[in-house]
């Protein structure tokens, strides 16, 4: 997969069939129109491309937006990847774009920069300045400019009843089953592993410590979850906390992952981890032992949530 940091850098030559959107979380419902989009071009002498952007709109055109996404770029990147995307164009939104008329975004980006043959888009989408146009204007145009238009059905789309709220919401409450369903893969956290205050290992509970760069990230509720990872070539396990640690009076937001029958140094590397349930909320104990005592429940618990689904 080709991925392009704006309209202006795409270079390809190709016919393209493509889709736009924010796609947040690439979910169940972004799927069904992305698996459209790729079995299109392979009866076609055409290259799949989603136009995507970033900033999300929401954060731009409503400045007092507290919005928190689903994915970082690289996170939508993979997802894409992995579904056989061709191009992905992940586009600056600013006020000055948001103001192109319906007509200057098809005519400019559409036919000219993308050379679109065909594009497959919700029944409810809208778009150009004030997102004053619909799928109806968006016919006219194909029939004007020769692209053909795809619509996928109010039917097709609410059958999956599935929306990035949602799912924000599910994490936002750390109802993770709900979210993953919905998701159709295990919620993703990606980042960089950093030196901590290292009280784990002094308890005999070793544990890495995330740092997401990304303050737009969407993090589950505070708590302790089972999680997995993929390192060293393998597939490994683990569970996680996120909070304060308020047992030992901690006042910054960490998120730590105590790896189960694994031990390497991971200091500067990047990984990401799935997460799959949520196990309890973070708790404050009277003492260290307690603590200690909880913990081992905890990885109790995950060993024998995790027997019976691998």
């Amino acid at each position: 997969m080709q991925v392009f940091s704006s309209i202006s850098d795409f270079n390809s030559t190709k016919k393209t069939i493509g889709t736009i959107g924010t796609f947040d979380g690439v979910h169940i419902g972004h799927q069904k129109i992305i698996e459209k989009l790729i079995q299109e071009t392979k009866n076609a002498d055409c290259e799949s491309l989603i136009l995507t952007f970033f900033p999300h709109p929401r954060m731009v055109l409503h400045e007092t937006s507290s919005i928190k996404l689903l994915n970082t770029i690289g996170e939508k990147s993979c997802l894409l990847e992995k579904m056989g995307l061709d191009n992905l164009v992940i586009h600056p939104f600013d006020k000055e774009f948001s103001n192109l008329s319906a007509e200057e975004f098809v005519k400019t980006i559409l036919v000219d920069a993308f050379n679109i043959q065909k594009i497959i888009i919700g029944y409810d989408h809208r778009f150009g300045k004030n997102r004053a146009a619909n799928i109806d204007d968006l016919i006219l145009f194909g029939e004007k400019y020769g692209f053909e238009v795809e619509q996928i059905s109010a039917q097709e789309i609410d059958s999956v009843s599935v929306s990035s709220t949602k799912i924000r919401d599910a994490i936002a409450y750390g109802t993770m089953a709900v979210a993953n369903e919905y998701l159709g893969y295990d919620y993703l956290l990606s980042g960089k592993i950093i030196q901590g205050k290292q009280l784990g290992r002094t308890i005999g509970f070793p544990t890495a410590n995330i740092k997401i760069e990304e303050n737009y990230k969407l993090i589950p509720k505070n708590g302790v979850y089972i999680v997995k990872s993929h390192l060293q070539g393998k597939t490994v396990f683990g569970i996680m906390n996120i909070g304060l640690n308020p047992t030992v009076n901690g006042e910054n937001l960490s998120i730590e992952v105590h790896f189960l029958d694994f031990n390497a140094d991971l200091y500067n590397t990047q990984i990401s981890v799935s997460v799959i349930a949520r196990i309890r909320d973070e708790e404050k104990f009277s003492s260290i032992d307690l603590l200690k005592a909880q913990i081992q429940k905890d990885k109790n618990y995950a060993k024998s949530f995790i027997e019976k689904i691998v």
